[in-house]
């Protein structure tokens, strides 16, 4: 009886400790991040000088290619595109001369997912941008495109791609000319699904021998750990079992595979890289941009995981001290809570340093 009794408080006293370090998290969290930045979200094109100023001419099209697919197989749970990752790329290729179509499966309005936490500058300007959204609540069928219009192809992410892309022999009839013809194919995340099953006309599979980035079994079953059951299959193991040399960067992080006029990025991080890297196979010189405070993120962590702290937390002062740049301090909080759900306490513990760290940073460059 007493012995029960004992093990009720305990488990008591342990239920309200890990409430307490909770709640301590909370607050501590609160306060290193930084307040969102004022009228975000009504930033327009003419806002970003990257877009509005020194205009380059038009060299023509290039195409981008969402998912019609809004739910999850039998699941239940809702998809579509990404909004960053046509966002981004979308302005990129319009930054460097090119106009841009959106496509679809199914033409009309594709299905979108908005993560509120990710969601930028590019982001809501595109979302105010009447043209961009015309085409994008009126993407074209894939089957009344005419490939013949367009120098390079883009296949966005999201999980719905996996579903109507693999399968589509619309799809797989342009990559396979794309390929055949030198033009540049570009695809990101889960965008990559639309690579699965071309057959190239001496009768291999595109993906043979080539380098290739998607998003990764580990990414994908972190987030969603029925996944086998959900999806027709890991898109790793897909891309490997037709003959891929699957390249794998750290989780959640860039990473961009470049083979020839092939190119693949790992998940939304890789979205700017990939675009920029499609624009100079194309052959041009990129259009200088700002980086965002993602990316310099992703530098800092990359430093962190491929070095130490101490490289790190280096960067971080070269980049808001020295260089003035801005560096997003959520998105480190965000591996820092993705390395808990691993159980890697001591890079949870690293990485809420660095987030607090860079707030110290902030403070002195403001005084500077």
């Amino acid at each position: 009886m007493f012995k029960k009794y004992r093990v009720l408080k305990w488990i008591g006293v342990f239920i309200m400790l890990l409430l307490t370090i909770t709640i301590c998290f909370v607050l501590w969290l609160r306060n290193a991040l930084p307040a969102r930045e004022a009228n975000l979200e009504k930033t327009e094109v003419k806002d970003l000088p990257y877009l509005s100023q020194n205009i380059i001419p038009n060299r023509g099209k290039i195409l981008t290619v969402v998912t019609s697919t809004n739910i999850m197989g039998k699941s239940g749970k809702s998809t579509g595109y990404e909004l960053t990752e046509l966002a981004r790329a979308y302005y990129v290729f319009e930054a460097n001369g090119f106009e841009v179509d959106i496509a679809s499966p199914k033409g009309g309005k594709a299905p979108v997912i908005i993560d509120d936490e990710d969601m930028g500058r590019y982001d809501f300007a595109f979302l105010n941008d009447k043209v961009a959204q015309q085409k994008a609540n009126n993407t074209i069928p894939i089957k009344d495109i005419v490939s013949e219009n367009y120098k390079a192809i883009y296949f966005v992410g999201g999980k719905g791609t996996m579903f109507d892309f693999p399968n589509n022999e619309t799809i797989q009839t342009i990559v396979k000319e794309y390929y055949q013809s030198n033009k540049v194919i570009g695809a990101v995340c889960h965008g990559p699904s639309a690579l699965v099953n071309v057959q190239l006309d001496n009768g291999r599979l595109l993906l043979e021998n080539k380098k290739v980035s998607s998003f990764t079994n580990k990414e994908e079953l972190l987030l969603i750990s029925d996944a086998k059951e959900i999806f027709p299959f890991l898109l790793q193991d897909k891309l490997t079992i037709q003959g891929a040399k699957f390249e794998e960067g750290a989780m959640y992080l860039e990473k961009v595979s470049h083979d020839k006029n092939l190119i693949t990025g790992q998940n939304p991080w890789s979205t700017w890289s990939l675009a920029e890297k499609m624009i100079e196979q194309l052959g041009y010189t990129l259009k200088p941009r700002v980086k965002t405070g993602e990316e310099n993120a992703v530098t800092v962590l990359n430093s962190y995981y491929k070095n130490d702290k101490s490289k790190a937390k280096e960067q971080i002062e070269r980049f808001l001290l020295q260089e003035r740049k801005v560096v997003d301090r959520v998105l480190l909080a965000k591996h820092g809570i993705i390395a808990a759900m691993r159980g890697n306490i001591g890079d949870f513990i690293n990485l809420l340093s660095l987030v607090d760290f860079a707030k110290k940073c902030e403070g002195k460059s403001i005084k500077i």
